[in-house]
């Protein structure tokens, strides 16, 4: 009987250790999933540089603020007063990549022939925002 047991804990650590090595290697699968980014860019601009065929929307617009990152890039625009340069948001994570199609499939996206801005041009109290984001994959695979 003293087999028995002997051969039942065997058996038992065993079982445990090929459990506990199998959610181990699913972890490591799980972290090895390749995510998107998007990147949200915004900068100040003159009331002037606004096309004239260009749809200003509000910066309190409803679906403005359903987009993830958007008041952030906004913010972070007005604050630094961002003329010169884009403020950016990056969003990493599954499905960043869809923000890109909201910004350009949701609002009145302007898409720009010459020297103009592409994207959402926003009024934000007394200033124009230009809000526009572009997305790409990004694969996340180690190295070994």
């Amino acid at each position: 009987m003293v087999r028995g047991k002997d051969l039942t804990l065997s058996l038992l650590a065993v079982g445990m250790a090929a459990v506990a090595g199998y959610v181990l290697r699913s972890e490591r699968s799980t972290a090895r999933t390749s995510r998107s980014k998007a990147n949200l860019g915004a900068r100040v601009i003159v009331p002037e540089d606004v096309p004239t065929d260009a749809t200003v929307i509000d910066a309190s617009a409803q679906r403005l603020g359903e987009i993830p990152g958007a008041r952030q890039a906004l913010d972070r625009a007005i604050h630094n007063s961002a003329r010169d340069e884009w403020e950016h948001v990056t969003l990493e994570r599954d499905g960043a990549w869809s923000i890109v199609d909201r910004i350009r499939q949701t609002l009145p996206y302007y898409d720009a022939d010459e020297d103009e801005y592409n994207g959402v041009y926003v009024q934000y109290n007394d200033r124009i925002v230009v809000l526009d984001a572009i997305g790409w994959a990004h694969l996340e695979e180690p190295i070994a």
